[in-house]
């Protein structure tokens, strides 16, 4: 089976400082895995050289098995990869349906925009997937009034509607209370059910335990371990986080 993402002796330094140092990591088909570490660990500018946002040093990465090499954003997006940050990076002021589509709007022949067809794809997303029922939220509501996990909701459902194969969550519960947590790790739970994969990226290891398939834990630029969540209870993984923090090794 093909890896959708698989990154061999990746390095990256900035300056002096040696940011990622020979990460070996991969994200299976239809795998949900859980990225941790303390802040400065290396975990985001491992997901911005996924992303294609940052290149690496030296290594080697390959996305559904095709080696990549001078790897953009746009890039990242043709070969199916979404990213859901934790400041949603949407259009508050604008409609939903705007949101939907936003930069890859439905056009007819002549360049129009099939306003009717995205608002009633928009309505169909909002009941099946985002769960809104209430009369009050439609096509034409402003995305500024959700709830902030409403926000998440929409972008990841954004991310599924255009077909993404990989989907990264950047801290997505960051600032949500605890119901809209809940309905944010249904969102998740979700993608896999979707028979995509997804890079789930969390401060909280309560929320990440409770997703991912695989767990890695990174540590100043290396991957200090990697785990199987249905072979590890959570109370070990805390323990094992816990040492990696004071000593740098499991």
């Amino acid at each position: 089976m093909t890896n959708r993402v698989e990154l061999r002796k990746v390095s990256k330094s900035f300056g002096d400082v040696q940011a990622l140092q020979d990460i070996n990591f991969s994200l299976g088909e239809n795998e949900v895995v859980g990225l941790l570490g303390d802040n400065g660990a290396g975990k985001s500018t491992l997901i911005k050289i996924i992303t294609g946002y940052y290149q690496p040093d030296q290594g080697d990465m390959f996305i559904n098995g095709q080696q990549v090499d001078e790897f953009s954003v746009p890039k990242a997006r043709e070969m199916g990869i979404e990213t859901v940050y934790q400041e949603r990076a949407l259009a508050e002021l604008q409609s939903l349906w705007r949101n939907i589509f936003l930069g890859r709007e439905l056009k007819n022949r002549f360049g129009l925009l099939k306003i009717k067809e995205m608002k009633q794809e928009t309505h169909r997303l909002m009941t099946q997937s985002m769960g809104f029922t209430s009369s009050a939220v439609n096509p034409d509501s402003a995305v500024g009034t959700f709830s902030g996990g409403e926000k998440q909701g929409v972008a990841i459902v954004r991310a599924l509607y255009f077909d993404a194969d990989i989907i990264i969550l950047d801290e997505p519960t960051m600032g949500l209370s605890l119901k809209e947590t809940r309905r944010l790790l249904d969102f998740v739970r979700s993608i896999k059910d979707a028979g995509k994969a997804a890079i789930f990226i969390d401060h909280n290891i309560f929320h990440v335990y409770s997703v991912a398939d695989r767990v890695v834990v990174i540590d100043r630029g290396k991957v200090a371990g990697e785990f199987m969540t249905k072979d590890i209870s959570l109370d070990d993984l805390m323990d094992k986080m816990y040492r990696v923090a004071e000593t740098g090794v499991l």
